[in-house]
């Protein structure tokens, strides 16, 4: 079971990897659709797909800004759960030089690759699992609880 703290996260994220995700349409996610014409769930597969489509993919160029674009608004809204007066703890920690998005989305495929036990799951729980390992917070002092 995750904790409430993740599943708030992983909720605020939702709305911003499917609007991501809606700007950047390809052939490829088009295919991805349930009975009706309802989009299919977003998962931790298909965008470990968007991060890195084979060499011969012919909408690889396409694909790299709909990875960039569900990577960055899973963490800025991450950023806005764990910054303010209601902070929540954050679930990871990028270190004070920050990778780049190539860096982030190379691993992020490796890792999906790894952990296909997550591979159904929605793609914003994904990202925040592979960033929870890839980037620990530091452990709080004992005295300090949020």
């Amino acid at each position: 079971m995750m904790s409430p703290t993740i599943t708030r996260t992983i909720r605020g994220a939702g709305l911003a990897v499917a609007l991501a995700v809606a700007g950047a349409a390809t052939p490829a996610l088009a295919q991805g659709q349930a009975a009706g014409g309802a989009p299919a769930a977003f998962t931790t597969a298909d965008l470990a797909r968007l991060c890195g489509p084979a060499a011969d993919d012919a909408n690889a160029m396409a694909l790299r800004p709909a990875c960039y674009a569900a990577l960055v608004s899973i963490g800025q809204v991450h950023s806005l759960y764990t910054s303010g007066r209601n902070a929540q703890r954050p679930i990871f920690c990028l270190p004070e030089q920050p990778p780049t998005l190539d860096v982030v989305s190379a691993a992020f495929v490796s890792w999906a690759a790894a952990n296909q036990q997550y591979s159904t799951t929605r793609a914003a729980e994904g990202v925040l699992r592979f960033a929870a390992q890839t980037y620990p917070c530091p452990a709080a002092p004992a005295g300090r609880r949020r």
